[in-house]
């Protein structure tokens, strides 16, 4: 059977914590989000116009790609010139998480005390604090939910990226698994970036308070627990055969085709309900509700194949543990519980045309099957 090596660095890494190692992870925390947020404010970028929040629309700066290119641009020079490895942040794993944990709690209680309760704030200090006490809150004109995504997703990029540099410093090659693994999770994280025109449309931009359940899932979930597959890759003696990574690929590519395919159209609707979709104009329910191209054949399809990208992350660690298959578990059960969630709101506010829409559009995330 397969095995890990025992030196399998997410254990040693929690035998690395102490009082040292917490101030240097507190220092590196406080430099990536300090610079991506002057970078918010500074680099050059398109701006976009959101739906109406709190009676007005409200115009977004996307300049997150040359952000994550910059920051990923200026880790490889480092790397490279020696001023730097990426090769610490696996080593200080438990101190970033520690300190990730302590400054999502603190800017949830800052948030939350730094205005007086609006009228409609969940009632109780623990649902305020959890929500979130404002919908869209900014600091010197920056939309501070609109930005974690870059911190979050940044820093998720540059820990899978030193799961490569652990493995080639350690072995002197990267194995095919790991090469793959790069590939996918940097043009996903990229593509995020280049779309971050639609993310100003999604349901939780729009709609969801800003609290500790969206802070800590930015600041410690994404980046903490969305690598796991990277880990397994570092000392994973399995390999990787050349059939198995071509079914890698297509999976990859499948799902990644299905996921943004879909909110590209969504977002290309929403913008111009007579935007065409696979060469034809959109086909809608009285100018509403998209029923062109993957929303008529399913419901969230753009959930389905998410799913499908982080399981092919996920493969190609094999099958030496099951613990790297949290990852896509974790995701398909929080997508199914959304998917039921966005059910009963969509239902909610569109009443009886939810219902046709529903009548002709049967499947939800699994086409034919659910």
């Amino acid at each position: 059977m397969p095995v890990v090596d025992s030196n399998f660095p997410l254990a040693a890494a929690w035998s690395r914590l102490s009082v040292d190692a917490v101030l240097e992870a507190a220092g590196m925390l406080s430099l990536l989000v300090g610079l991506l947020f002057l970078g918010s404010i500074f680099l050059p970028g398109r701006r976009a116009t959101g739906p109406g929040l709190e009676g007005e629309s409200r115009t977004y700066k996307l300049n997150g790609l040359a952000s994550f290119l910059i920051v990923m641009a200026a880790a490889g020079a480092a790397q490279v010139f020696g001023w730097f490895s990426l090769s610490a942040l696996p080593t200080h794993f438990a101190a970033l998480f520690v300190v990730a944990n302590g400054f999502a709690f603190a800017v949830s209680g800052w948030l939350y005390a730094r205005r007086a309760r609006p009228p409609d704030e969940p009632a109780g200090f623990w649902r305020g604090f959890f929500f979130g006490a404002e919908p869209n809150p900014t600091l010197l004109g920056v939309d501070l939910k609109f930005f974690s995504y870059r911190p979050s997703l940044i820093g998720l990029a540059l820990f899978n990226a030193s799961f490569a540099i652990v493995q080639y410093e350690t072995y002197g090659r990267l194995s095919l698994a790991m090469v793959l693994y790069q590939i996918f999770t940097f043009v996903y994280v990229l593509n995020y970036f280049q779309f971050e025109y639609g993310m100003t449309h999604t349901w939780d931009l729009v709609s969801e308070r800003f609290g500790w359940m969206l802070i800590w899932g930015d600041y410690v979930l994404v980046p903490f627990f969305y690598c796991l597959p990277g880990w397994w890759l570092v000392h994973a003696s399995e390999r990787l055969p050349l059939a198995g990574a071509i079914a890698l690929v297509l999976l990859f590519a499948f799902g990644f085709w299905l996921f943004r395919g879909a909110n590209e159209q969504k977002h290309r609707f929403k913008r111009d309900p007579h935007a065409k979709i696979w060469g034809r104009p959109a086909r809608s329910l009285d100018g509403r509700l998209l029923v062109s191209g993957f929303w008529g054949i399913g419901r969230h399809l753009n959930y389905s194949g998410e799913i499908c990208v982080y399981l092919a992350f996920t493969l190609t660690t094999g099958f030496a543990s099951w613990v790297p298959y949290l990852l896509p578990a974790w995701l398909a059960g929080l997508l199914a519980h959304r998917s039921r969630r966005d059910e009963r709101r969509c239902r909610a506010k569109y009443g009886e045309l939810w219902g046709r829409y529903t009548h002709q559009v049967r499947f939800a995330i699994l086409p034919f099957i659910h």
